[in-house]
């Protein structure tokens, strides 16, 4: 089994689990991102797996804050892209359920993971929020899966405004299944495996299949359309660099509307 600097990777009882381990913010880069792909690349091998967890390293303060910023810029903006969308493309192949454990913020690239996930137990303190219209440009995955989820008005409020939402609201929404004290997560999480272990994979693979299905998914088509329109469309204007390189900046953006 690989072995990895920035997730921890262990397949037990047929669970796997990927935790984050960047602390404290569990920050995406393209490093980690190639890493969860590669995690996720020895799951689809494991025919007998009934379910594929995430969650955080201890003494993470987040979940996950999201994609590096520096990474979006234009010379690596390509990379990231596809080694980021490829975890999403991965999850659909390997086709089992995926459980994620959410303590601390979830925000951009954290919240499309999350929004991937079929199950999310997460704690009092969790966040979720999508904030990259801020930064002058915006979450693909999440613009496809969020309206599915919480339904499309409040998914255009999240995406157009980029404010977060507490547990609370997540749960009240949809994004979140559970919410409990962090201390509770884990046991919450078992409760969950402990029913799927004993279940058979190829059943549950062909189970999410039919709900894709059933869900009208389109999944891997509307992903290449909306990353066509990032990277030829949104990338190409001036306001998306200006937004990356004034938050790198720590400044206020000075928005040229091109």
């Amino acid at each position: 089994m690989p072995v990895f600097q920035n997730i921890k990777f262990a397949i037990e009882d047929r669970v796997a689990r990927i935790m984050l381990s960047r602390p404290p913010l569990n920050v995406l880069n393209i490093e980690m991102m190639k890493e969860i792909g590669e995690a996720l690349t020895e799951c689809a091998q494991q025919t007998d797996l009934v379910a594929i967890v995430f969650e955080a390293a201890g003494g993470s303060r987040a979940f996950s804050a999201g994609v590096a910023i520096e990474e979006h810029l234009p010379e690596t903006i390509v990379e990231m892209l596809d080694s980021f969308h490829n975890i999403f493309r991965m999850l659909r192949k390997i086709s089992r359920p995926a459980i994620a454990v959410v303590d601390g913020a979830a925000l951009g690239g954290g919240c499309e993971l999350v929004a991937a996930c079929d199950i999310v137990i997460a704690g009092e303190r969790a966040r979720f929020g999508q904030p990259e219209i801020k930064l002058g440009v915006f979450p693909p995955v999440a613009a496809i899966l969020l309206p599915r989820i919480i339904g499309e008005k409040k998914a255009r409020e999240m995406i157009l405004i980029g404010e977060t939402i507490d547990a609370t609201e997540a749960l009240r929404l949809g994004l979140a299944n559970y919410v409990m004290p962090s201390g509770e997560l884990q046991q919450k999480t078992n409760e969950l495996l402990a029913p799927l272990r004993e279940l058979s994979s190829a059943s549950l693979a062909m189970t999410l299949k039919a709900l894709d299905i059933a869900a009208g998914d389109g999944f891997e088509q509307s992903l290449k359309e909306v990353e066509n329109l990032y990277l030829n469309k949104l990338m190409k204007t001036e306001d998306a660099i200006e937004g990356l390189k004034s938050f790198m900046e720590k400044r206020k953006p000075e928005w040229k509307g091109k």
